[in-house]
């Protein structure tokens, strides 16, 4: 997996070998299993109907449920390319389409200029404007690139404007260039949008959309997760990671857990050589599961050792 960096299209173009889709959620459910996510019943339902009825796939939940984790696994399973748009607060819709190379369009007019090109001025405005010259954002890339994986994620941090402009995108998956002509999709990306709620995303944007709340994992699956991503860490200290952290979510914090601070905190623990959780050493690495100093605080001082096995 390559990221492309960019200003702000967080691209992750995944190309895994060819595969064939999935003939239902259960073999759907199999094949994310092989690469590594673990989804539940409802959720391999939501994402089989996402990918067979060409809908969009609207995913809430918690911070660390496995949401973006999704669409990784999905593009590896159906060996489509896979592109993500981080969204944030002032995210324009020009932004996250496509953008002209200004750099090179004025190398190619000062070239012009000393070939004696620019005599024609139509002929050389329309050069400008060539293909060559264009910058796809992540939107334009997955329906040029199709059939694709979209991920836009943590839409809730988009602005309204941003949300209304999604709407056009994903009814017709369409984009119109002024100056090249429109961009169709061979076979509509499955889309995958994702959210940590934020806020609320308007209706008018989850009506397009199949729908699903991810939940956390009860105790057994979030050890078959934690054995599956780590097969290298010890059953004992899993049981232990799956157990405590699922005792820090009871409590009052600005930030409970979520698997994927589980999976550091496991991973941590095992760089640092522990075959179990005892209290020194979890209290040590608190800083892969808690994110904020007062929900360290709180733990240290009311949890202590009961919660470590101490």
């Amino acid at each position: 997996m390559t990221v492309v960096g960019g200003m702000l299209d967080d691209v992750t173009h995944l190309t895994p070998a060819p595969t064939s889709e999935p003939a239902g959620p259960e073999e759907l459910a199999t094949a994310l299993e092989a690469t590594g996510y673990l989804p539940d019943e409802g959720l391999a339902t939501a994402a089989y109907l996402a990918l067979a009825m060409h809908r969009p796939l609207f995913l809430e939940g918690e911070a660390g449920v496995g949401k973006t984790a999704l669409a990784a696994a999905l593009a590896q399973v159906t060996g489509r390319p896979l592109y993500r748009l981080q969204c944030y607060e002032g995210l324009e819709a020009g932004q996250a389409l496509y953008d002209w190379d200004f750099g090179r369009q004025l190398l190619h007019l000062r070239a012009a200029e000393a070939a004696h090109a620019a005599d024609d001025p139509g002929a050389l405005e329309a050069s400008l404007y060539d293909r060559r010259f264009l910058l796809a954002r992540p939107l334009l890339q997955a329906l040029e690139d199709s059939p694709s994986v979209l991920l836009i994620d943590e839409i809730d941090r988009a602005d309204d404007e941003f949300e209304a402009f999604l709407l056009e995108i994903l009814s017709d998956f369409t984009i119109s260039i002024p100056e090249l002509g429109t961009v169709r999709a061979g076979t509509p990306p499955l889309v995958v949008l994702t959210s940590n709620r934020t806020r609320e995303v308007h209706d008018a944007l989850k009506r397009r959309c199949l729908y699903h709340w991810l939940q956390l994992p009860d105790f057994d699956r979030e050890v078959a997760i934690l054995r599956r991503r780590l097969p290298h860490v010890t059953e004992q200290l899993v049981r232990e990671v799956a157990r405590a952290t699922a005792t820090l979510r009871t409590l009052d914090l600005l930030k409970p857990p979520g698997v994927a601070e589980s999976l550091d905190w496991a991973t941590a623990l095992h760089t640092l050589g522990a075959r179990r959780l005892d209290p020194d050493t979890a209290a040590r690495t608190l800083g892969a599961v808690l994110k904020y100093r007062e929900d360290t605080e709180r733990v240290q001082l009311h949890a202590g050792g009961a919660l470590f096995g101490g």
